[in-house]
């Protein structure tokens, strides 16, 4: 067993673990951050994303003793006092999902998308969220909240780029 400590959420942890360990594991079944799901544990799906210091990380691909002395932010760590993240608010507003199993890894590489490039086009959102797979909705949706988000973090009205498709 390794000790790490790690700040996940804003709440300090020092725990046990194997050193083989995934971060997605851990955060689920040591810190019960079960937001963070597990999808295909390959790397191909992004179900699983987090950020590790700032940076979106899918979870499956960090062993948890990587993230040693590192901050974690979950799903769960990104509403503030009860309010939901603007990406969060904007994926239910423009029903930027389905049946949800992919929407934490979506909702935390789009917070990274927008992080880097605050007001994308659609190519851009679609280029940005490439490693995050989704079965269901077709991305349209997706494309039309993170660019909704983009423009609420910005202080403006959604101005959203459609191609035409109708929700």
């Amino acid at each position: 067993m390794t000790q790490i400590n790690v700040r996940v959420d804003g709440v300090s942890n020092t725990d046990d673990v194997e050193p083989r360990t995934l971060l997605v594991h851990y955060l689920r079944e040591q810190l019960g951050k079960v937001g963070t799901v597990v999808g295909c544990d390959t790397s191909n799906c992004g179900a699983c994303t987090v950020h590790l210091d700032g940076a979106a990380v899918k979870s499956c691909t960090v062993l948890a003793v990587q993230a040693d002395g590192g901050e974690v932010t979950t799903i769960e760590g990104i509403a503030q006092e009860g309010v939901l993240h603007p990406v969060q608010k904007a994926f239910h507003e423009m029903h930027g999902l389905q049946c949800g199993y992919c929407t934490p890894g979506m909702i935390m590489a789009s917070i990274d998308l927008l992080k880097e490039n605050p007001n994308p086009s659609e190519t851009e959102v679609r280029e940005g969220i490439e490693g995050n797979l989704c079965r269901c909705t077709g991305y349209q949706n997706i494309v039309r909240a993170v660019q909704q988000a983009a423009g609420e973090m910005a202080g403006s009205a959604p101005a959203a780029e459609t191609t035409g498709a109708q929700s």
